[in-house]
């Protein structure tokens, strides 16, 4: 038996209270009852029966929210699966079938009842005790609710029933959400829940607020019976009200727009997020029908064609990111933590926007970007194919009425890469006063919409065109950041390009995070799909890769590109202001002047000899102009300066460091030549061995190479593995001849070639100190330069160096390094593969004065007389073969004056080679004899 509707018991108890004027409802919210769990945190046991696949045909439990494929159900696919395995794969396509029992309070006796779904995957059929609750929701990523009111039972439980269709029955659908370049998943993941409301209400808000004040607040009722007054009151930032509007409605009139001027609003922006509140409450008499509240932003969105983005009437660029909803234990089921931390992430890397690929975010990923400031992207689905326009409609309608209240949202975007319904353009602005732009995500060129053009991964050369034609050119993707490449590598020039271009509009780095997904069919081990998912600067975990520091440098808004310290230096350091609201004189600038510790001090990595504090110097933004530090007359005496700027929000901004005393000077004031130990010589037909008291070197006098190292530690000989070297890494080189000699009580040792690499000179000092001085000439494009030696890989514990650190470099991509004191335990980290340990120990490191390599055998230790030294430790990509990356040196330690840029991507799809990124990606040129000195030690320093 139906119930009776309680829609008819509502409205007689209505005109029964307002005709003898005794109105009185204490209950004038909305109301929410969570069925579900709130988040993958949070969870609530429904019955489950799973159609097909792992643990199917039988009925029994599952925590939802969630993805049933993490719950152990069914079958997993990525969405390009039809692309690896042929257009005839069938995906899995199993049905979850879910019941739920549950009860309503009764003081819900007279509500309108609503059940809410944040987001299903995919087709949801809906039933409440039997009946259903109305049409079959399609498509995934979108809030869809049914009006229950006359479905359940108010003395006792209520059956809900849902069956969930991991693929649509619409073509359209699984077009633009299922056979898509991401992991796809079935099941209820987002949370469940009732809404009741009081029986007049207000149903849906939209606001517009903008730059100059006005403010419009258009309100849509439900269920008006008789005259009432909307009254609106506005809060500032610290909840003070500042306004109050209010106008009379009627049952004829169930749309209304509040119309009112704010004076000198603080205006919302990436910068300064301030948020104001709308309090609406519905009047009758002296009694409240109904009240809510909503957050909205004071800001102006312009789109001047032929010129550019414009923000409360400052220009912007989009400093930005893809990112995927995405968590490796639980897919697409999220936390807020979770959100918080990725807009917390995407802040610390200086970002000011971020493209909600390719679908709509968890709402509370909106909330933090409102409250924190980054603009937004929100993207109906569509990843290289549309919805049909039935669909579509409704998406659209979803997806606008949720978000429309965000000022973080500047721009719609309908679709991605071909995804677009252009017959839904029109819809967006259906649902939001504000009309902010609708752009088209594209990776054609030639795809403008709205004056944008947002074609997708043109390399440096073609960027720089496209930003001097008539179009502002933003790129909703670009610098693929597969492995190790894109992200920040090639960064740089391509940002300063668009940076320096009136025209461009920025652009968003595909993408935050390797999307790895724990297999609960795969013994929980992490899967990326091959090269399928690893794109991100992020890992799974969110761990920091190589590019997320570079990019922290390369995007700061307090830019500081000089080099090193002069002579000329007077404590006054160029800047310039990319702010684009902030002056520098709400900035605080700190800096300290250290001394490193030595080689052998265990307890610290400097020692801070002076320091200070200091509000910026008054820059204005986008403007030029000097930071003055006040250092004290003796800063030459240490050996570096750290600078670490502070934005108004207390968050450092970066910290750019430069070297006072060059590496000799560093290197010098631990480097102890002296000695009085006797050199004794063994030599036959093919070998040089020079003895003293702790340490015995071999050189081969056939080939010139160093070939075997002997050390006593603890009174015990040992043998440590580094020889076979030096090895020319770049040109052609051949061995002429070796003389050896007494010198000062020393002994040299002196190999000549002919070719590229011209002398190499050993000098064994007395203490066991190994000097290689070293020259050689050429000319022409290498990818790198230097000198090589090999040490078995296997047998290293640790690396600890005074240099740039702690995360490799490429050519084109020297930033986020600091110079300091770092240390790495040995990993085989890939990049976009587990175990995702950052930092590298493998790969090319910066400036390196010295550095220490613990190994199984002993130390081996190195030191350079000049700077630049780049340090390559072992192989990495070469070992994986990956055509469009760079080929390592020669050997397995390396010495370099040069070293390769990397590309964005090694897959042929978007693959780009290194030189196609810009000026910094190019070859290197090298013109002419460079000499170098380095320092060898071999076990414990004394």
């Amino acid at each position: 038996m139906r119930p009776i509707s309680k829609y008819i018991i509502c409205l007689s108890l209505i005109c029964f209270l307002y005709s003898t004027h005794i109105f009185s409802n204490p209950s004038n919210e909305k109301q929410i009852q969570y069925l579900s769990g709130s988040d993958n945190l949070n969870t609530v046991k429904w019955d489950f029966y799973c159609t097909d696949g792992r643990k199917s045909g039988y009925w029994t439990k599952i925590e939802v929210p969630s993805q049933w494929e993490q719950q152990g159900f069914g079958s997993y696919n990525y969405g390009r699966d039809y692309h690896t395995y042929g257009p005839q794969f069938k995906y899995a396509d199993e049905q979850g079938l879910y019941k739920h029992t549950f009860s309503i309070p009764e003081s819900w006796c007279d509500k309108e009842i609503f059940i809410v779904f944040e987001g299903s995957m995919t087709d949801t059929e809906v039933k409440i005790n039997g009946t259903s609750a109305g049409e079959i929701h399609q498509g995934a990523f979108y809030r869809f609710k049914y009006n229950i009111t006359d479905l359940i039972y108010l003395d006792k439980p209520n059956l809900l029933e849902v069956t969930v269709s991991k693929m649509s029955s619409n073509e359209s659908v699984n077009r633009a959400e299922r056979y898509a370049d991401y992991w796809i998943f079935g099941g209820i993941f987002r949370p469940v829940y009732l809404e009741a409301y009081p029986c007049e209400y207000i149903e849906q808000i939209a606001i517009a607020a903008y730059a100059d004040g006005s403010l419009k607040v258009k309100v849509s009722t439900k269920n008006i019976i008789d005259s009432s007054t909307l009254v609106a009151e506005i809060f500032d930032s610290e909840n003070h009200l500042i306004k109050t509007i209010s106008e009379k409605i009627n049952k004829d009139n169930s749309e209304i727009t509040l119309k009112t001027k704010i004076e000198n609003p603080s205006l919302w922006s990436s910068e300064t997020p301030a948020l104001y509140k709308v309090k609406l409450c519905l009047k009758r008499n002296s009694g409240v029908l109904y009240q809510t509240s909503e957050k909205f932003g004071f800001r102006t969105i312009e789109v001047k064609p032929n010129d550019g983005i414009y923000i409360n009437g400052q220009k912007i660029k989009m400093k930005g990111i893809n990112r995927h909803v995405f968590w490796p234990e639980t897919g697409r089921c999220m936390n807020k933590s979770i959100d918080l931390m990725d807009v917390k992430l995407i802040k610390e890397m200086n970002m000011n926007a971020v493209r909600c690929s390719h679908y709509p975010p968890d709402q509370s990923f909106l909330y933090y970007c409102d409250s924190l400031g980054l603009y937004v992207l929100d993207e109906l689905a569509g990843w290289h194919n549309a919805y049909d326009t039935k669909v579509g409609e409704k998406l659209v309608r979803e997806m606008v009425i949720r978000d429309v209240n965000h000022p973080s949202i500047i721009f719609w975007s309908n679709g991605n890469e071909g995804g677009t319904n252009k017959e839904l353009d029109d819809d967006f602005s259906k649902y939001d006063p504000s009309n902010r732009t609708v752009i088209h995500a594209h990776h054609k060129p030639g795809n403008v919409f709205n004056y944008i053009d947002t074609n997708h991964y043109e390399k440096f050369y073609g960027i720089k065109q496209l930003v001097e034609k008539e179009n502002i050119y933003m790129p909703t993707e670009f610098l693929h950041s597969q492995y190790d490449g894109g992200g920040g590598a090639g960064l740089y020039d391509i940002w300063e390009l668009m940076w320096n271009s009136d025209k461009s509009g920025g652009g968003f780095i595909w993408a935050l995070l390797d999307e790895g997904i724990v297999r609960t069919d795969l013994g929980w081990s992490i899967d990326v799909n091959a090269v399928n998912a690893p794109d991100g600067i992020l890992g799974p975990h969110r761990e920091k890769e190589g590019s997320f520091n570079a990019i922290k440098q390369i995007f700061s808004p307090v830019h500081i590109d000089m080099k090193g310290i002069s002579e000329s230096f007077e404590a006054a350091i160029p800047v310039e202001n990319r702010f684009d609201f902030t002056n520098l004189n709400q900035c605080i600038f700190d800096w300290k002047l250290v001394k490193f510790r030595k080689p052998n001090d265990l307890l610290r990595n400097y020692v801070i000899i002076d320091n200070g504090s200091g509000v910026g110097a008054d820059i204005e933004p986008h403007a030029s102009g000097n930071i003055k530090l006040s250092l004290p007359e003796n800063w030459r005496d240490a050996e570096a300066l750290l600078l670490t700027a502070i934005d108004p929000s207390d968050k450092d901004i970066y910290t750019w460091s430069w070297k006072i005393q060059s590496s000799e000077s560093l290197t010098n004031s631990f480097i102890n030549l002296k000695g009085n130990n006797v050199i004794n010589i063994d030599e036959n037909d093919t070998l040089l061995t020079l003895v003293t008291n702790d340490n015995s070197i071999s050189f081969n006098k056939i080939s010139g190479l160093l070939t075997s190292v002997n050390t006593k530690i603890k009174n015990r000989s040992r043998k440590i593995h580094f020889n076979n070297g030096p090895v020319f890494c770049a040109g052609n080189s051949s061995f002429i001849g070796l003389r050896h000699y007494q010198e000062n009580g020393c002994y040299v040792v002196e190999s000549s070639y002919q070719g590229g690499l011209k002398t190499v000179r050993w000098k064994l000092y007395q203490n066991g100190w190994l000097e290689m001085t070293y020259s050689y000439e050429l000319f022409g494009k290498y990818d790198f330069s230097g000198i090589s030696f090999d040490y078995p890989e296997e047998f290293v514990l640790s690396a600890k160096w005074l240099g740039n650190g702690p995360y490799r470099v490429w050519k084109n991509r020297m930033q986020g390094v600091t110079f300091n004191i770092w240390e790495n335990s040995y990993n085989n980290t890939f990049a976009g593969t587990a175990p995702w340990q950052f930092p590298e120990f493998k790969g090319y490191f910066s400036d390196i004065a010295w550095m220490e390599i613990n190994t199984v055998e002993g130390r081996i230790f190195i030191a350079s007389k000049q700077d630049d030294l780049f340090v390559r430790l072992f192989d990495f990509y070469a070992l994986r073969g990956l055509e469009k990356h760079p080929v390592s040196p020669t050997g397995d330690i390396s010495f370099l004056d040069y070293i390769p840029p990397i590309g964005t991507q090694m897959s042929t799809r978007i693959s780009a080679q290194p030189a196609k990124l810009g000026p910094s990606s190019e070859m290197n040129k090298i013109e002419g004899e460079i000499k170098r000195t380095l320092y060898f030690y071999f076990g414990e320093l004394k």
